[in-house]
């Protein structure tokens, strides 16, 4: 299997998994375990400041002693075997230290598949949107798995496709990796050392860079939390629901496909002042015209929030940063763009919504609208 290959089936059953875990997790422990809605909301709320904590710290600290590959392949055993013990029933405390643990230790298998991505596009020069693309695909397919699956059987069928889409990621990381992904970091070269996170934010534009990723993935908040909730107060049917939250991800696909050419001289700066501009137009319409086909034309716009900044950070932290520093800045991502952000704003975003559904979609523009004015700010000066 060739190093493009390898990244791409990486990707997809990854995010296999994460199509199961995102959307369904604390449907599942309200209808199958029995917990209130609050209950359930207080051990997801738990699950995703461990998430924060691993990928900040724990996960920079294995990669300084380990590979990527074996990174993902432990990450991987340890989730399974955590997925398995939900399968007895549990009282609350039991359900409360399995998902936190569950919640510290899966997460970290995505920014050690981003930062393998990082290593093998400085390396052996592989593109990462079509690799990406097939994580887009594996998470739509779980969608409609999972769909299909409680609809023929009940909701138990979710964690029984989780532990099968975990066993198969530990089958798949235990089979041979690019070798570049294999090595274990030379603890006595001085160029390894330098991975702490005083160095990493004295690289030049990576602060501002990092400020950016943290506004504009925050600002998906309300459109993932009250998305469905959103689609269901217009009184939109539970089907079509699915399928119209599902054409974000379509978009998303096309784009990380077309990706490395279309954007391959695009400044990076440019990437996220698109982003920026797509978010603000994004929640704007939402708010004006709060109907199903407003939104759903709107769903078009995630290519541009959501996946150009995406894939504006991870061209930066290839081409910017050296190969020891990518795993603290992927952990340092992970932790604040793609969770904290999102779990802090979700409160406001929560109390704007019962002000008003539009209101909390127009809320999201408090990050979009300032990420544009620094972007204008600093591409000059900081030459991103």
């Amino acid at each position: 299997m060739n190093n493009q290959r390898w990244l791409s089936v990486s990707f997809f059953t990854f995010f296999f998994t994460w199509g199961i875990f995102l959307p369904y997790w604390t449907g599942w422990l309200t209808i199958e375990k029995g917990l209130s809605v609050k209950d359930a909301s207080i051990v997801m709320g738990a699950g995703m400041v461990a998430r924060s904590f691993s990928t900040f710290l724990v996960f920079p600290y294995l990669t300084e002693r380990t590979s990527y590959v074996r990174v993902m392949k432990w990450m991987t055993v340890l989730s399974l075997l955590l997925a398995v013990l939900y399968i007895p029933e549990s009282p609350f405390i039991a359900l409360f230290i399995i998902t936190v643990l569950f919640s510290a230790v899966y997460p970290i298998i995505l920014p050690a598949v981003e930062s393998g991505a990082s290593v093998l596009m400085q390396k052996e020069h592989v593109h990462y949107g079509k690799s990406r693309s097939f994580g887009s695909i594996g998470y739509t397919i779980a969608l409609l798995l999972v769909g299909a699956a409680t609809a023929v059987w009940n909701e138990q069928a979710i964690l029984y496709m989780m532990i099968a889409g975990l066993a198969i990621a530990v089958i798949f990381y235990s089979r041979p990796a690019p070798a570049v992904l294999q090595s274990i970091p030379d603890r006595k070269d001085p160029r390894n050392r330098k991975t702490g996170l005083k160095t990493l934010f004295a690289t030049k534009g990576f602060p501002i860079i990092m400020v950016l990723a943290v506004l504009l993935q925050g600002a998906h908040a309300s459109y993932y939390n009250y998305g469905f909730l959103f689609l269901d107060d217009l009184n939109v049917n539970g089907f079509y629901i699915g399928i119209i939250l599902n054409i974000a991800v379509l978009f998303e696909i096309l784009f990380f496909a077309k990706a490395d050419r279309l954007l391959s001289d695009v400044r990076i700066s440019t990437m996220f002042l698109i982003a920026a501009i797509g978010s603000t137009i994004r929640w704007v319409l939402v708010f004006l015209f709060p109907t199903a086909a407003v939104f759903i034309a709107t769903q078009l716009l995630h290519a541009a929030s959501f996946g150009i900044a995406h894939y504006a950070f991870i061209q930066y932290i290839s081409k910017k940063l050296p190969n020891s520093q990518i795993a603290a800045a992927q952990g340092f991502y992970a932790a604040f763009a793609m969770s904290l952000s999102t779990a802090i704003l979700t409160f406001p975003a929560g109390f704007l919504y019962e002000i008003s559904p539009g209101t909390a979609f127009l809320g999201m523009t408090v990050c979009s609208i300032p990420a544009i004015f620094i972007i204008l700010a600093t591409r000059k000066k900081l030459a991103y």
